[in-house]
């Protein structure tokens, strides 16, 4: 017997319905975040058709693995996918070999406070250009710690880095959006002036 789930919005009841492959159900929770997904996605992987297929391997590993989730109140889909997704980008990037600007660095970070809200400034789309511009290493790093709110060691252990070389791949694409973003401006400026 088919359960019309239409105009449903519990979560905990979706995910329930998941775990007993009901497409309908799979269907719903897939409409309500496909879009913060790709986001998400897009901010790993530059290439459009490459991020989608992230995408896509990422919603089949979450309804793949939904039978070990367990419900924890509002937001607890949206983030457990979150981790989902990210890490389908990760192994996406590592199947294309992408990653290999992550190298051990042996010189000591120095900690320069980078401001945390270069981006504050600019819309969504121009950040995400931004971001696009990053190597792929500084580009997981900076995603995970700015967006994914990641420690150094927790950046260091999924990504097979040192913490050291975490902290220096953040600072290095801090320093290098802060010159786009220098760089943008003053351009901006002249076609004004």
């Amino acid at each position: 017997m088919r359960i019309d789930l239409s105009g449903t919005t519990d979560e905990a009841y979706l995910v329930e319905c998941c775990k007993r492959n009901d497409p309908a159900a799979q269907h719903i929770l897939y409409n309500k975040y496909v879009e913060d997904m790709m986001i998400l996605c897009l901010r790993y992987i530059a290439q459009h058709e490459d991020a989608k297929e992230a995408l896509m391997d990422g919603f089949l590993s979450f309804f793949r693995g939904i039978g070990s989730f367990s419900y924890r109140g509002e937001g607890s889909v949206k983030a457990w996918m979150k981790k989902v997704m990210v890490n389908s980008c990760l192994m996406h990037l590592r199947k294309q070999d992408r990653n290999t600007i992550l190298v051990a660095d042996t010189t000591e970070y120095e900690h320069k406070e980078a401001g945390d809200d270069i981006l504050g400034q600019l819309a969504a789309k121009e950040i995400l250009r931004l971001l696009h511009e990053l190597p792929d290493g500084y580009r997981m790093v900076f995603n995970l710690y700015v967006f994914e709110d990641m420690t150094h060691k927790d950046i260091a252990e999924m990504l097979g880095i040192s913490e050291s070389t975490s902290k220096s791949q953040l600072h290095r694409a801090r320093a290098l959006l802060q010159k786009q973003i220098s760089q943008q401006t003053k351009s901006n400026e002249n076609a004004i002036g």
